[in-house]
């Protein structure tokens, strides 16, 4: 009887065997796919289309209604371009929309440029109908397949080519065609470096530790993941509440410590206040096993740790930064259910704790997509920053490519690096197990915001924080919109929310120093008891301030601060400093 059932187990096992090296062929396959994708999943794009497809043409009352809406746009272009040629102050039959600048050249309202961009933008319209409101269609596939027509327009539009953009020409003339050949030298140099792995162009004149993240600091405590700053105080007395920042792992640390004249740190410093930094380890290949609750108890726990035996007996104002924002809460939700009642506020900035309707990074985080990332990231070990900024690029190609495009190859002009771009550069790595962790707990799933998420084998439950909030979004965020953004006021269960909304984009908004020009913001509190209001009403009802929002903030947390005291020790005896700060994990590639 033994015999048998040894055969069979064999069999079985050689059939795992086999499936599992059909699986690796897969793997693999998918992996190198990825890397010309953009980590994008050809299967999840194809399932939109189909899905699209199939549902239009199960719609002959919406076929009919672009066939009208395709002749009457013919018709009204037909118009236009006779009576224009008479009139040429003729109002546009469209307009572009408020946020797209492709065409305020004065150029573009002479005949024939002004037949070419109100072709296209009726165009852009037609397609706009075409991909919306069909009966039956998911909003997921309606929205991918919106952003995928807009993205492929974008391409085409006349402001590209030379021949049809009027500032083009009119350069071109007027420098006779010098711009062409610096823009040819400019493309060369693009391509050189990229090729040769170096730096952008004016990166040089950057270097951190020089003009970059040069506030004066001591690292105080190293693990694998971080390196914790501590800053020198720069007044005779500071409040007795430190503060301590998270920043994204997904970017070096320095972008709230960049020049003197915009360096979040150094503000906060100069007010008085004593303020530690978390510089995250730039992950390799080694750390694929890493997982998120690597992150929370190696980043946010351990720095609160070390914090409190250098300053023991005081609470601390926790800051985190995006998806250090997020860790943060996750982190500050685990404190709060286990009594631990070190923080004294926390500060979220652009941070999402629910994943819901968090823009148009969601198009691409589904199953497929996940998946198909997953094998990519598998192989390597980690995800690649080029591959995570391509993948931003994408999102924002209109600004990011083409108009980069015009304006450094075909215009020939370079735009001046700033630190800002320069730090933009400064690409980093994310673990294959923490990534894949972030993107199906918290992104797919959403289980932080459904009570899902557990920490140590229970969950934890954003409402259990009872902290004082202060919650930064801005306006043109297109990686944590302000709406998603705005949802901490659904989810905490705080004594007080305070929201601020301010222009700007995901990094620009936040990198907001007085003085900063064309600023602005809104500003809110929420109290316990209070009852909710819906995001539109808040920013039809909040009224405008003019300047940063740093001195709010600033002023926030000296009120939920104790008196001034003396200034403390730079580290102690159990966590001495080690070297000066930016420290080293900054500056690993």
């Amino acid at each position: 009887m033994n015999q048998p059932n040894k055969e069979i187990q064999a069999i079985s096992d050689s059939c795992q065997d086999s499936v599992s090296q059909y699986k690796a062929i897969d793997h693999a396959f998918k992996a190198n796919l990825a890397k010309f994708t953009f980590g994008l999943s050809p299967a999840g794009l194809l399932r939109d289309y189909f899905d699209w497809a199939s549902h239009l043409a199960l719609s002959p009352g919406k076929q009919l209604e672009l066939t009208e809406k395709e002749f009457q746009k013919g018709a009204k272009l037909l118009r236009y371009s006779i009576q224009s040629a008479l009139n040429p102050d003729l109002e546009p039959c469209i307009k572009p929309l408020p946020q797209d600048h492709r065409f305020t050249d004065k150029g573009w309202q002479s005949w024939p440029y002004n037949i070419y961009y109100q072709s296209f933008l009726l165009n852009q319209q037609w397609w706009h109908n075409a991909t919306t409101d069909i009966d039956g269609l998911s909003n997921k596939s309606e929205n991918v397949i919106s952003f995928i027509a807009r993205q492929i327009l974008d391409k085409w539009a006349p402001s590209n080519f030379p021949l049809l953009n009027p500032e083009i020409t009119r350069e071109t003339f007027s420098s006779f065609g010098a711009n062409l050949v610096q823009g040819e030298k400019n493309l060369l140099e693009d391509a050189d470096r990229l090729i040769a792995g170096k730096p952008a162009a004016g990166i040089e004149n950057f270097a951190v530790g020089q003009n970059l993240a040069i506030t004066p600091g001591k690292v105080v405590y190293q693990n694998h993941l971080i390196e914790l700053i501590q800053y020198t105080p720069t007044t005779k007395k500071v409040y007795a509440e430190p503060i301590l920042i998270v920043p994204a792992w997904i970017m070096k640390y320095y972008i709230l410590d960049l020049s003197a004249e915009n360096s979040m740190v150094k503000y906060l410093v100069d007010k008085g206040h004593t303020v530690y930094m978390i510089s995250w380890r730039n992950p390799g290949s080694e750390d694929r096993e890493l997982h998120l609750e690597d992150y929370r108890r190696m980043g946010p726990m351990a720095a609160l740790d070390a914090i409190s035996s250098i300053i023991p007996d005081q609470k601390i104002h926790a800051t985190g930064y995006c998806l250090g924002g997020t860790l943060l809460s996750i982190a500050a939700a685990a404190m709060a259910r286990d009594g631990d009642d070190r923080l004294a506020s926390m500060t979220t900035l652009a941070t999402q704790v629910d994943f819901t309707e968090a823009g148009e990074l969601t198009l691409f985080i589904g199953e497929s997509e996940v998946s198909y990332l997953e094998d990519m990231m598998q192989e390597q070990g980690y995800l690649d920053g080029y591959q995570m900024a391509g993948a931003f690029q994408i999102l924002r190609s209109n600004d990011l490519v083409w108009s980069r495009m015009v304006h450094d190859y075909m215009l020939g002009k370079r735009r001046p690096m700033n630190d800002l771009m320069a730090w933009n550069t400064d690409l980093t790595r994310m673990p294959y197990r923490m990534h894949s962790e972030y993107l199906r707990k918290l992104f797919l799933n959403n289980d932080l915001a459904s009570g899902r998420y557990q920490v140590s084998g229970r969950p934890v439950v954003i409402k259990d924080i009872h902290t004082p909030i202060f919650a930064v979004s801005t306006v043109k965020d297109h990686v944590a919109p302000w709406k998603s953004v705005y949802k901490i006021n659904l989810l905490a269960d705080a004594d007080e929310v305070t929201f601020v909304l301010t222009s700007g984009g995901h990094n620009a908004g936040i990198v907001s120093e007085p003085g900063h020009p064309h600023r602005k913001f809104q500003v809110a509190t929420h109290y316990e008891g209070e009852t909710y209001i819906d995001p539109d009403t808040w920013q039809q009802e909040t009224p405008y301030q003019e300047g940063s929002w740093w001195p709010v903030w600033e002023q926030w947390l000296c009120e939920r601060s104790s008196k001034k005291t003396e200034t403390p020790t730079m580290g102690n005896a159990e966590y001495p400093p080690l070297m000066d700060a930016p420290g080293k994990y900054v500056m690993m590639t």
